[in-house]
């Protein structure tokens, strides 16, 4: 049993970590996922925190590698920059990036003018013009569901507000704790709505190997589904602060 044990962790070694370092690329957007910044400059947080644990894991070091926004670390896929990342399932991520299960949650929902008597399910109409944070997963999800209203995508969180504030759209598209800080920015305005048109899915991914092997994703989805079992997924996020706004997952 110890040798299968250890045949398997060199194996997952391996494809996760050639070069004997664990390179993990973190999506610095997600700001309950990053909550902040250590003496040297490196990313704090669940995400950042979960990363080093998963390193710990596979007995080699953490290196982590962020990125502004995640379709940025996502086009750098084939690139050889990382080896693991840390952002939202979504299958338009999926043809080149193996993920596991989601490891934690995130609502999304819409902001709209306080006088708005839309509700989530009226937004897929005519004439419905909802502001969106491009590259985003909940943006992809609205991108490939929405029929009928149209999509006004920005390249930042901070633009798609103001794309919603300043041509009166009629809906702002975005995870629930970060709608709930922007009320702030025009108070009296806006409200959000109850209930969510999805929930992001936070996943561990890896890049997908050419030859099919699944050593590496075999790893990551049984790290990922212990931890939210033992109880590590949770004591991140009370940890740092987010515990109310991130979600542990149900199981697989």
């Amino acid at each position: 049993m110890a040798a299968a044990v250890t045949s398997a962790l060199a194996a997952a070694r391996a494809q996760l970590a050639p070069t004997g370092v664990l390179r993990c690329g973190i999506n610095l957007s997600n700001m309950l996922l990053v909550t902040g910044r250590g003496s040297q400059g490196e990313p704090q947080g669940v995400a950042p925190d979960l990363a080093r644990r998963l390193a710990a894991a596979l007995e080699v070091h953490a290196e982590l590698v962020p990125f502004p926004h995640p379709n940025q670390l996502c086009d750098a896929v084939d690139g050889g920059i990382w080896d693991v990342c840390l952002i939202g399932a979504d299958p338009a991520r999926a043809s080149k990036i193996d993920f596991t299960v989601a490891y934690c949650e995130i609502q999304a929902t819409y902001m709209v003018p306080i006088s708005s008597t839309k509700t989530i399910a009226d937004m897929d109409a005519k004439g419905v013009r909802i502001a969106s944070k491009n590259g985003g997963a909940y943006d992809l999800w609205l991108a490939r569901n929405l029929k009928n209203a149209e999509l006004v995508q920005a390249d930042t969180l901070d633009a798609s507000y103001d794309a919603f504030h300043s041509q009166g759209l009629d809906a702002l598209a975005g995870l629930r704790p970060k709608l709930a800080s922007d009320l702030s920015k025009d108070p009296g305005l806006y409200r959000i709505l109850e209930g969510q048109f999805m929930s992001v899915q936070q996943a561990l991914g890896c890049v997908k190997p050419a030859d099919g092997s699944r050593a590496g994703l075999d790893f990551l989805s049984q790290f990922a589904e212990d931890a939210k079992q033992s109880g590590l997924v949770q004591e991140l996020i009370d940890q740092h602060g987010v515990t109310g706004k991130l979600s542990v997952a149900g199981p697989a």
